[in-house]
């Protein structure tokens, strides 16, 4: 038992019926019942990863998140994380955290990661990093895939949060576990099958009103299509590296 992080879920909970959130959840019975497993998530929203541990209660098992590291440093949720195991993920030495999170796998942990590594703007699966195949090939451990359809309506990349009561619905899916192989690169490649397989599936449940932001042009939103958005978050990369190098410049 883990008191703090069941006590964390217990106030993520009422905080979701309040906001009148309507979760659909299906697949759970795959989560392994015990053992390590990476659990593979897509990435639309920030309250992702909030969402992603709501199939994982039935079997009364805990996901440990792979986060940046500037939550860890935060006096108000540096310890919070902690507390909860999740796992920093420092940029300047990502070395460490893959052992962190091949061993919490070998130690039989769940761990979250977002194969995408950043938010989604067309809501469409981007291209994956090897990140999740290569720990679960050094860990022995499967990869378990899950989707989360309607998080993006809450909160996500260049739009306003909607954190009042919107009766948001959000569907929650989970597929078969992935047993490790080699090499990464084709694994990583099922794993992105697979969870395209499983987003179509909810997609298919889904009411998708014309136009809406959220909605991915696919299925005739506003959302922009998976090329623009790569140009998008391109365009920002270069604009967040010119401004560093710039930064470092000026104080050269």
């Amino acid at each position: 038992m883990e008191p703090f992080y069941r006590t964390i879920i217990g106030v993520a909970r009422a905080v979701f019926a309040g906001q009148g959130l309507k979760f659909t959840v299906t697949g759970e019975e795959h989560l392994p019942a015990s053992g390590g497993a990476v659990i593979a998530i897509n990435h639309t929203g920030y309250m992702d990863f909030t969402y992603a541990g709501l199939p994982a209660r039935p079997a009364k098992r805990y996901i440990r998140f792979m986060a940046k590291n500037e939550v860890f440093v935060n006096k108000i949720s540096g310890p919070m994380m902690r507390a909860m195991k999740h796992i920093p993920v420092d940029r300047s030495a990502g070395a460490d955290s893959y052992r962190a999170a091949v061993q919490a796998l070998r130690d039989g942990e769940f761990v979250g990661v977002f194969p995408e590594a950043t938010i989604s703007r067309s809501f469409e699966l981007k291209e994956f990093k090897s990140g999740a195949a290569r720990m679960a090939i050094e860990s022995g451990t499967p990869i378990v895939p899950m989707v989360i359809w309607g998080s993006q309506r809450v909160w996500t990349k260049g739009f306003p949060k909607r954190l009042g009561r919107t009766n948001t619905p959000i569907s929650i899916a989970v597929g078969e576990p992935i047993a490790p192989f080699e090499p990464a690169s084709e694994m990583t490649a099922l794993l992105h099958t697979r969870m395209e397989e499983l987003l179509r599936g909810v997609q298919a449940n889904y009411d998708h009103p014309a136009g809406e932001y959220w909605v991915p042009a696919r299925l005739g939103g506003g959302a922009p299509t998976l090329e623009e958005a790569n140009r998008m978050d391109a365009e920002e990369a270069e604009a967040k590296a010119a401004a560093r190098r710039s930064k470092d410049a000026g104080g050269a």
